[in-house]
């Protein structure tokens, strides 16, 4: 399975006194690169992929009864994302996909036009930053992973530079066949064809970089704030 995306915005902070932290770190996140990209993510779609995630979790360890009521959710998500400003149509061969994350050897991208949602994204740590820095980066993206955008601000503090930012986007109708896919196996017990289906719906995203996010999808003045 491909790389699983995380959640993802972050903040370079100066060292201010705590009554200036929170004008600072708003200040700082307006102006960080993944920040700008952050305000175009679909707060909805990002839940949904939480959702798939942790369906995808408990049905590996074998827990189909809970995995039911996160199914659900993803579905419920999926279709308030659909419904919302933070997507864009266009066909796969004219995304431009990250190197970070190319697509599997093989792969022709579809030619159809397709309505996609930005459901994620991912800190990408450069070879030559420093040890301390790189480790900064990983916890920041496992904190985004839980959608805890604020302690990964945080973490980002000690970064202190811009950093690489790509968006996972989503394909809306051949995720959501696959999420469908996925409830009818899990509900029916067959554990090994949910999981598959979730897989194919994961393996579905196409991650590229910020600039092209800016560039096509709709932006908001100001960041969302962290729930």
């Amino acid at each position: 399975m491909r790389f699983i995306p995380l959640l993802a915005v972050a903040a370079s902070l100066a060292i201010t006194p705590i009554a200036g932290h929170a004008t600072s770190l708003h200040t700082h996140w307006e102006q960080y690169k993944a920040g700008r990209a952050f305000r175009h993510l679909s707060a909805d779609g990002q839940k949904a992929l939480g959702d798939i995630l942790k369906a995808h979790d408990l049905l590996s360890a074998g827990n189909t009864d809970a995995a039911i009521p996160a199914l659900y959710d993803a579905n419920k998500r999926l279709v308030a994302a659909g419904n919302a400003s933070k997507k864009f149509n266009a066909a796969e061969s004219a995304l431009q996909p990250a190197p970070q994350h190319a697509p599997a050897a093989g792969h022709v991208a579809g030619a159809a036009p397709d309505v996609w949602i930005p459901v994620g994204g991912e800190f990408i740590a450069s070879e030559t930053l420093a040890p301390e820095k790189k480790a900064a980066i990983a916890t920041a993206n496992k904190q985004l992973q839980s959608g805890d955008t604020q302690q990964a601000a945080q973490s980002m503090q000690v970064v202190g530079e811009d950093v690489d930012f790509i968006v996972a986007l989503a394909p809306l109708a051949q995720t959501q066949g696959a999420l469908n896919r996925a409830t009818v196996f899990t509900e029916g017990r067959q554990t090994k064809d949910a999981l598959d289906a979730l897989d194919q719906a994961l393996n579905g995203l196409v991650f590229v970089s910020q600039d092209f996010v800016e560039t096509s999808i709709p932006s908001t003045k100001s960041a969302p704030k962290a729930k």
